[in-house]
């Protein structure tokens, strides 16, 4: 608990002075209980990130919350980063962007409106994505619009961090090979970036989320990793975080990550 409420402060979805939700809100939201919670509130005390005010309760401590000028780069930069659903992949993306200035392209934030209505206009469920029909007729074209946005930047001479799961496209050395020359071919470095996370906490991330779309995953979660390898990694040179809840902490491994794309 205390992982993802670090996590969301410094993706800046919980602003500096933003009150936090109540000992029993915050109970009832993550399913635990209040010794929990107090525990989780200690550690994030202890870290500066959460002060504690008479009237106010628990509130957010993150003053260096403020615009930051783009990082620059001898040329363009495209990061790709994959993972499997409630892997932290989008939270690492909002970090990235937010220290470096770069465009963020959410595959989601981008597509997931008009998915939703294409998918009700073909008489499925807004939220399907197991679909033959889904798989075939709309996936497809989420990922080209995705791929198209990030290429429109780069032509514009700007780096772009783009977040997708890329399941189906990090598997396939063609696709990679594909996009990497492209970005090539517009003087730009394409970084693919590969968020492991362990089920345990992939299932706490997803369970705390709630979104509808991940409703079938939580119901059937064993049947759910037995078709996903969560040991899986992209078949070309890419970069691994961790961010399972015993691991280094995620804005500890996006700083690395920036200072080796400085480097390079």
């Amino acid at each position: 608990m205390a992982r993802n409420i670090r996590n969301q402060i410094a993706a800046g979805l919980l602003r500096d002075g933003q009150a936090l939700p109540s000992t029993r809100a915050l109970g009832k939201e993550w399913g635990v209980s209040v010794f929990t919670i107090n525990k989780a509130m200690e550690l994030l005390i202890e870290e500066g990130l959460v002060i504690s005010k008479e009237r106010s309760g628990r509130v957010v401590n993150a003053p260096d919350q403020v615009y930051r000028t783009e990082m620059r780069t001898v040329a363009p930069h495209v990061l790709l980063i994959g993972g499997y659903a409630g892997s932290g992949k989008t939270e690492l993306g909002r970090i990235l962007a937010r220290a470096t200035g770069w465009p963020m392209l959410d595959k989601d934030t981008l597509t997931r409106p008009v998915v939703e209505a294409a998918l009700e206009i073909l008489g499925l469920s807004p939220n399907d994505r197991e679909s033959e029909t889904y798989l075939s007729k709309v996936r497809p074209r989420e990922y080209e619009a995705l791929i198209n946005a990030m290429t429109e930047n780069v032509q514009c001479g700007s780096s772009a961090i783009v977040t997708a799961p890329f399941i189906k496209e990090f598997k396939d050395t063609a696709w990679l090979n594909r996009i990497a020359a492209s970005c090539a071919d517009m003087n730009a470095t394409m970084t693919v970036v590969w968020v492991y996370c362990d089920p345990a906490t992939m299932h706490s991330y997803i369970r705390h989320r709630g979104a509808a779309r991940d409703a079938s995953k939580i119901e059937n979660w064993a049947d759910y990793l037995d078709v996903i390898d969560v040991d899986f990694r992209p078949p070309m040179p890419h970069k691994v975080i961790d961010n399972s809840a015993s691991g280094v902490p995620l804005q500890t491994q996006a700083r690395d990550l920036i200072a080796q794309l400085a480097g390079e």
